[in-house]
Formats: structure tokens, sequence, C-alpha cells
């Protein structure tokens, strides 16, 4: 089994390697201090588990899985519960809470080692799942890949975004960026004192609307600081009187 463990502090990346020198069917082909060298690795090396830490620098765990174009089992190992329905929600093999023992390890092992051996392969998170809607906290940045790398986008620094098909653009202050999601998957996330659905096409950030004007019968169009004009239907237009107290 070709394993890849992904954890930021020494220690604990010392614990595992101890734990699994003691299965003599492991290989660790990669350890990982945090979670965008974790999304290189898992890439380039397709392994057949990831041990993955949920707390990490630069990436968290459910970004990294976000991220990935292989399908590792995943078990996570944290000192948090509180994302464990998360967890499983991303098809996690299992959830180990710090500390735990060598036992419990083996235990979450045997777990991979029976779907291996029943799975062709590991299903495909759901993209619908929000990385922090989840665990009871708004959206507070957005994570991007594409062909230049990997583009972690601050809401505050969102201006509007706008359905495609079956993707997401991302209009921010540094770029546009597409993004394979719903709409409706910001809209439940992103904080509402900020964010408002204006159309069935588009999201805005209220405090980048510059003006409303009349467009067609019961429709208006928002001009955004940057120049960008926005569609906003009827309920929309209700919706921005509501938030904005006009």
């Amino acid at each position: 089994m070709r394993v890849i463990i992904v954890e930021d502090e020494e220690p604990a990346r010392q614990l595992l390697r101890k734990y699994l020198s003691e299965h003599s069917n492991i290989d660790i082909i990669a350890e990982c201090p945090d979670g965008y060298s974790a999304v290189m690795a898992i890439n380039k090396e397709k392994p057949d588990l990831v041990l993955l830490d949920i707390q990490l620098p630069r990436l968290n765990g459910f970004e990294v899985l976000e991220l990935i174009d292989h399908n590792p089992q995943v078990i996570f190992a944290t000192a948090y519960d509180e994302f464990a329905i998360k967890a499983f929600e991303r098809n996690a093999t299992d959830y180990l809470l710090k500390p735990f023992s060598k036992e419990r390890l083996t235990t979450a092992l045997d777990k991979v080692r029976s779907r291996l051996v029943t799975e062709t392969a590991p299903a495909t998170p759901s993209a619908e799942v929000s990385t922090e809607l989840a665990a009871g906290m708004p959206i507070t940045r957005i994570v991007v890949k594409d062909a230049k790398g990997i583009n972690i986008v601050p809401v505050s620094e969102v201006h509007y975004l706008e359905a495609q098909d079956d993707y997401v653009m991302i209009y921010s202050a540094k770029g546009r960026y597409m993004k394979k999601q719903t709409l409706k998957h910001f809209e439940d996330g992103l904080s509402p004192d900020q964010f408002v659905r204006v159309h069935r096409s588009f999201i805005t950030n209220i405090t980048q609307i510059e003006r409303l004007e009349p467009y067609e019968k019961e429709s208006f169009i928002a001009i955004m600081k940057s120049g960008a004009r926005v569609k906003v239907s009827s309920s929309g237009y209700k919706n921005l009187r509501e938030k904005l107290h006009f």
C-alpha cells in the first residue's frame, strides 16, 4: 500500500512513521508538512492512501481534497472532532482523533484494505459540499486551481460571481477565476451580510455596488465600482432593498 503522510508537526509525523513501520506491506512514498505540497505530491505520486491532517499551513485538508486530481483512500488524523461529519461527507475511510493508539490506526488501515479490495476506485467527493459550511463556518476564501497553479481568493476581494453552466466565474480585484461549482453553493456559504443573490445567474458583493440603473421592465443593472454591469432581477432588487435599507 503506497501511503502519503500530510501532517505539519514533525512529532506527529514521527509517530505515524513508527506506527506504520510495523506494517510490512506499507510503503511511505512522501511526507508533506503543508496543504500545497500535499496537492502536488498526491497528484504526482497517486498513492493508495493519504493520512491527512485538517488544520494545515497554506491549504487545509478539505481544500487539498478539493484540488487533487487523484482520488485515494483518505484517513483523517486530527485533533479536532468537529470536522468528523464533514470528513465522512468527503468519503473518508476513517477519522482518527489525536492522540490515537497504534491499534486504532491498525483498525483504520484494515478498513482501507477492505475498500481497496472491494472498490475499483474511491468515490469522487461531491463538489456540492462546502469545505467550511459543513463545519458551521461561512466561506472566507475560495481556492481555485488553474493552469498557472493554485489561487487562494479571499472573499473580501470578490466583486461578484456568475453562473456559467456547471461552473461559476469569480470576479475579483486581482482577476477572474473559473471554478466547477454551483451558485447555490456560494449563496449558502458566503456571508449574507456581504453577498446577495441578485439574479438567478449572479451574486454580488454589496460593498462593490456603485449604483443601480433601470434596465428592462421590473429589472435593473448594478454598476459595480470596477465598471462591470451585473443583471438584477425584480426579486434581486427586493433583496438589495432589504439589505441596503433604501
